[in-house]
């Protein structure tokens, strides 16, 4: 028999409603592991289901979860098999989980549709990390298009040797740094296929890199776009290069276009850094930019190189393109020797920005992986750097 209280009315009470839950399906519990149930990740709670890791999970448990984090067993291709048919039976995200999972098994399972792949045991600061990105993508999905400006910049090197993934880097952090104030995110994208080392400039071992979301065809989106972007300590969101050499050729550029696109919506600003030999998807990728940095040095040799770079964009009808001409390791001595109306007359256009020349300085922050702010605080490349943000966020029309 149930009771109503008399001095209640029927308003003081609600229908239960069940909230969305991240399940989790594990062989046993380990560790950290049993303070899982019942904890809550990215504002949702944990639900833990222990189950061997190759009984089958009916895809009906999993249809109103917020993500699935299934544990997969490397050494048991039935595992394997299993999580493979869940990615194609439930629309849910869902997180693969495994002992020390070797490279080999991460790509395999990002292929088949992992959103991420968590070492186990399971921490609750790895749940947050890789859940997070899934419901932030389901709550832009229930709510209307934000308004979040997306800005593409490529960066075209004059010349091999000139410091401009280097000068890239420390843009991109300062750039990031600065936008982070108002909400709003920088990615850098290293699309040097063959010898690209952003993100080993930058200290970081990225276990996925642009190879993954080149090889994930039809199921790019944004979560998985957020499994592969490595996030610098300063908060620049990194895609790094392949790990083991491309053919320039070999990339496809519908694909890639595709992926440059999605990112400028998931992150605002990107910053493209280009090889240094041109293909079609790379002119493709400039003739789509908002702005283009060409960087080169103050030498006969490097603004040859760099007014050949210029003409190959008239040849290809690309005139309208806001180019803004870096010199980088800028030395006041060497200026005297070639005049700011020497550059005009080799380039066809004026130097837009100057970096100073400190080499000691920038190999010391590439060779710990940070902001060149962290080994001097104040410096003459530091003052530059800010300036050309500036510049870049008043050409883009972003608000500072």
């Amino acid at each position: 028999m149930s009771v109503i209280n008399p001095n209640e009315t029927n308003k003081s009470w609600q229908a239960a409603k069940r909230e969305a839950a991240v399940q989790l399906y594990l062989s046993g519990v380990e560790g950290d592991s049993a303070a899982l149930a019942g904890a809550r990740v990215a504002g949702f709670p944990l639900s833990l289901n222990v189950i061997p890791v190759t009984d089958w999970i009916d895809p009906e448990e999993l249809s109103s979860a917020t993500a699935g984090v299934i544990q997969v067993d490397a050494d048991s291709p039935a595992s394997v098999k299993r999580f493979q048919k869940l990615v194609q039976s439930v629309d849910t995200p869902l997180i693969a989980a495994a002992y020390d999972p070797p490279l080999a098994l991460v790509r395999s399972l990002i292929k088949m549709g992992a959103h991420d792949v968590v070492p186990l045991p399971l921490s609750l600061e790895d749940l947050e990390t890789s859940v997070a990105p899934v419901a932030d993508d389901a709550s832009k999905k229930q709510s209307p298009a934000s308004t979040t400006t997306a800005k593409l910049v490529s960066i075209i090197k004059g010349s091999g040797g000139g410091g401009a993934t280097a000068l890239a880097n420390q843009l991109a952090i300062t750039y990031a740094q600065s936008e982070s104030a108002f909400g709003r995110e920088a990615c850098v994208m290293d699309l040097d296929v063959q010898f690209g080392d952003v993100a080993f400039q930058l200290g970081m071992r990225p276990k996925l890199s642009l190879q993954d979301l080149l090889e994930a065809g039809a199921r790019l989106d944004g979560a998985l776009l957020r499994s592969v972007v490595t996030e610098h300590p300063t908060g620049l969101k990194v895609i790094a290069s392949p790990p083991d050499m491309m053919p320039l050729e070999g990339v496809s550029a519908d694909h890639l276009l595709q992926i440059v696109d999605l990112t400028t919506k998931e992150f605002g600003t990107v910053f493209l850094d280009l090889p240094s030999n041109w293909t079609n998807w790379s002119l493709s990728l400039v003739a789509r930019s908002d702005l283009v940095l060409l960087v080169t040095e103050l030498s006969v040799a490097a603004l040859n190189r760099a007014k050949r770079q210029l003409r190959l964009l008239e040849s290809q009808d690309l005139t309208n393109l806001d180019v803004r001409v870096i010199v980088n390791r800028y030395d006041k001595n060497a200026a005297r020797t070639i005049r700011p109306s020497d550059v005009r007359e080799a380039l066809g256009r004026d130097i837009a920005y100057t970096i100073s020349n400190d080499y000691p300085l920038m190999r010391a922050a590439i060779d710990r992986g940070v902001p060149i702010g962290d080994i001097k605080r104040k410096s003459a490349i530091a003052k530059d750097l800010a300036v050309l943000d500036a510049g870049i966020a008043a050409a883009l029309g972003l608000e500072r």
